[in-house]
């Protein structure tokens, strides 16, 4: 399980790069003339997309054929004009057709002012060209991206990792119930220390998990970093790398563990409500709903967080891991409005689990009939 992602990103990357790698030749053009001067001087400004190899007509035919070439530009001269003709099944996109053109209007020109005996400074007269310059806000763009990346990734973490451990957790214990085994448990211990310490071993593995994908993403992009192919893409957009490593590795992170650990508990006592250890299967209902739930509800408030309701549920226990970060990637709440949340969810989860911790011999000894949600409502009755 805690490899998995690995070998999912291994095998996605794996079929995308073969895939990619024998789609490549399929989209490639060869560029075929008679005067090489002419055909070096393309292959010269325009490198990427060129099958260098073929020659000829007849050898471009039959890779066309082979669906290895998508077609075949030939290049050739007058006395008085430069012309290119493009051979193919379909035709050619925009940008090649642009890079076709351009590469014919210069060497054209070339070739004019040669014919016409122009001075160097009459060249140069003829060759100005007006300037345009687009000045952009960058920095608000890749503002907005690294907030929308970060929001994707962090409220994906939570689900993903709250979703498995809740299911395993509230499997875990319902599988106990009514078992010898836990008299014998609870004739040398507390309920309480016992409950708490099961969560807190779960806890370690979460903690653990996380660690080692934490430790998986930092070895991926040190590798990324060394890959020839992928350093100029990663400079290019190092700053949008950077805020998003910021959004992930702050506050966020603690919201994120603490609702683990608050989801976890209620899957315990989800556990520990069924009526026998056959039942371990439904355990979970209560806690995948109320996660994705909490999941969901954050799609619409996504560019919307001046919303009173975003406000409210982001001081709410099961809602704040997923709205407070949300509100801090997008710097709607201050260090104050944090700490207010932390500690509310923090107090929380303490009278829960003290709570828990309480009923949980009662709860694992009973051996009733009654289903997961009869136990539920019964004890919301007798609060």
């Amino acid at each position: 399980m805690v490899i998995s992602p690995f070998l999912m990103i291994a095998l996605t990357v794996g079929i995308s790069y073969a895939s990619a790698d024998s789609a490549a030749s399929s989209k490639q053009i060869a560029v075929i003339s008679d005067s090489a001067t002419l055909r070096q001087s393309y292959l010269k400004q325009h490198a990427t997309g060129v099958n260098r190899k073929i020659t000829q007509p007849t050898q471009a035919k039959k890779a066309m054929r082979e669906n290895h070439l998508a077609g075949y530009l030939t290049l050739s001269t007058t006395t008085d004009r430069v012309r290119a003709d493009y051979h193919g099944n379909n035709s050619l996109s925009s940008g090649i057709q642009a890079q076709v053109q351009n590469f014919l209007s210069q060497y054209q020109q070339a070739q004019n002012y040669q014919d016409a005996k122009l001075t160097a400074k009459q060249q140069r007269l003829l060759a100005r060209t007006p300037v345009f310059k687009q000045h952009i806000a960058t920095k608000a763009g890749t503002t907005n991206l690294t907030r929308t990346i970060s929001f994707w990734i962090l409220i994906t973490m939570i689900y993903i990792i709250l979703i498995t451990y809740s299911s395993i957790t509230a499997q875990e214990i319902a599988s106990e119930k009514g078992t010898k085994i836990m008299e014998i448990i609870f004739s040398s211990t507390t309920a309480t220390s016992y409950f708490v310490g099961k969560i807190a071993g779960i806890m370690l593995v979460i903690l653990t998990q996380i660690g080692i994908y934490l430790l998986g993403g930092w070895a991926g992009y040190s590798i990324a970093v060394n890959n020839a192919a992928l350093k100029p893409l990663l400079a290019d957009n190092q700053a949008l790398i950077n805020g998003v490593i910021h959004n992930l590795f702050n506050i966020n992170l603690l919201f994120l563990f603490l609702g683990v650990v608050i989801y976890t508990i209620l899957a315990a006592y989800s556990g520990a409500l069924v009526a026998k250890a056959e039942d371990a299967s439904k355990a979970a209902q209560p806690v995948v709903m109320l996660s994705m739930l909490a999941f969901f509800a954050a799609f619409p408030f996504q560019n919307n967080l001046d919303a009173l309701a975003v406000k409210i549920l982001s001081y709410i226990p099961f809602f704040s891991s997923y709205f407070m970060p949300m509100r801090i990637i997008n710097n709607t709440a201050n260090c104050g409005e944090q700490l207010i949340s932390l500690t509310i969810l923090l107090a929380t989860i303490g009278l829960f689990a003290l709570y828990v911790g309480r009923q949980y011999q009662r709860l694992m000894l009973q051996t009733d009939s009654q289903n997961l949600w009869q136990h539920l409502l019964k004890r919301l009755r007798h609060q």
